[in-house]
């Protein structure tokens, strides 16, 4: 399932979308950036409530398909022009950290 495809079945907002047709393989829930570094995997649908400029960097170590930024968090515009220069997908949600990674583990399956 690409990006697009995953934001488009749980109604989740385009913050920005370099590479929408980028394949998300799995997904992995985190807040602490050097944790999610070390284990979030390439491919993956990050789901955090995390919305400083250091999302996008740890997003392109870590080779994330996608951020999804939960319980409508909303990001600074230079996080977001970040993202668009560095090709991380950015997305939003009103959704909890927990029911997003339900629902993107249903979706990836």
């Amino acid at each position: 399932m690409t990006v697009r495809e995953l934001a488009a079945q749980l109604s989740l907002r385009e913050l920005a979308m370099p590479d929408g047709d980028r394949e998300v393989e799995g997904g992995y829930t985190g807040d602490l950036l050097s944790w999610v570094m070390g284990r979030a995997q390439s491919g993956d649908a990050w789901i955090t409530i995390m919305s400083n400029l250091n999302i996008v960097a740890v997003a392109s170590l870590a080779d994330v398909a996608c951020v999804i930024l939960a319980e409508d968090v909303v990001p600074e515009q230079d996080v977001v022009k970040t993202a668009m220069a560095k090709g991380v997908n950015l997305l939003g949600a009103k959704e909890s950290s927990f029911a997003l990674s339900a629902a993107v583990a249903k979706a990836v399956q």
